[in-house]
């Protein structure tokens, strides 16, 4: 039975939309896990420096093909570990700039995978957070500079729109839950008018801990996936990183069946969606505009 190698910077506590997308990507390339294929899941429980041992363990354990879920640490990690075993990485900055693969169309090398480009839709969503609270003046961003390129790609995206839109960004920094907690302290003595949070996949597992602490401190915010708009986030904007798993599984399967994945094109996200919670809305106080929901994928009731 072939086994496939699952690395994940998280815990998989909540990530079982991910996971199910995963297994149904592995469906459809005719392999059922525990029928006639087996998954090896290495979790990094959000420690960064535990990845390359956990890649390591899994080049050890000589799987068919690794596939790193959560961006570009765990892609760098599989990529360090070997240089034979094919690789499907998950990423949301440009993998040619992480310098992954070589191109998109003919990645070469043993590495492939999919770029949601969640990072690069910086700009386009703090326009929609303005659009949802046209007010606003002050934004606070919250980056986590562990992850130095999902970081900067947050601040470079933000920073020249938040000029032209004329607000002023204030620089938030956490890479634990204490410092997210001491983030949002700092709002006591001085709200922002909106806080707009950066992609990263630490942020997405702390998803229930974040829209809580808007809510405390009533402060609009906009999140980079649907999920954290289905855990009570006001709004989010960016690829359907489920969608993004379901498209990994089917790479694993094809490399499984005998693909290279030099030969197997870097998959582009190019469906991005607007989810919108009105109830939260409703909560803070705000009335969406009528132009954003025309252009909503969802609006949660």
């Amino acid at each position: 039975m072939p086994v496939v190698g699952l690395l994940d910077q998280r815990s998989p506590d909540e990530l079982a939309d991910r996971l199910r997308g995963f297994r149904q990507g592995l469906r459809d390339s005719g392999f059922v896990e525990g029928q006639n294929v087996a998954i090896e899941y290495r979790w990094a429980e959000n420690k960064l420096d535990r990845l390359p041992d956990l890649a390591a363990d899994l080049v050890r354990r000589q799987v068919a093909v690794i596939v790193a879920t959560s961006g570009v640490s765990p892609a760098m990690a599989a990529k360090a570990a070997t240089t034979t075993i094919p690789v499907v990485f998950i990423v949301g900055d440009d993998p040619v700039k992480l310098g992954l693969v070589v191109n998109f169309a003919r990645p070469g090398g043993n590495l492939t995978g999919i770029n949601f480009f969640s990072g690069e839709l910086g700009a386009k969503r703090l326009e929609l957070l303005r659009e949802m609270v046209p007010g606003a003046r002050r934004v606070a961003v919250l980056v986590s500079p562990a992850n130095v390129k999902y970081s900067e790609t947050t601040i470079n995206e933000v920073g020249p729109s938040a000029h032209s839109m004329e607000l002023q960004i204030q620089v938030l920094k956490a890479n634990t839950v204490p410092e997210i907690n001491a983030a949002f302290a700092t709002f006591a003595s001085g709200r922002p008018d909106a806080l707009f949070v950066g992609h990263d996949p630490f942020f997405n597992g702390r998803r229930i801990q974040l829209v809580q602490l808007a809510t405390r401190y009533a402060v609009p915010a906009s999140y980079s996936s649907r999920d954290f708009a289905e855990a009570g986030g006001l709004m989010s904007y960016g690829a359907n990183i489920a969608d993004a798993w379901r498209q990994a599984g089917s790479y694993a399967g094809s490399i499984l069946k005998g693909a290279k994945p030099g030969d197997l094109p870097v998959v582009q996200s190019n469906k991005f969606e607007l989810v919108i919670n009105n109830q939260t809305a409703t909560m803070l106080s705000l009335t969406v505009p009528s132009s954003l929901l025309a252009i909503a994928d969802e609006v949660i009731e």
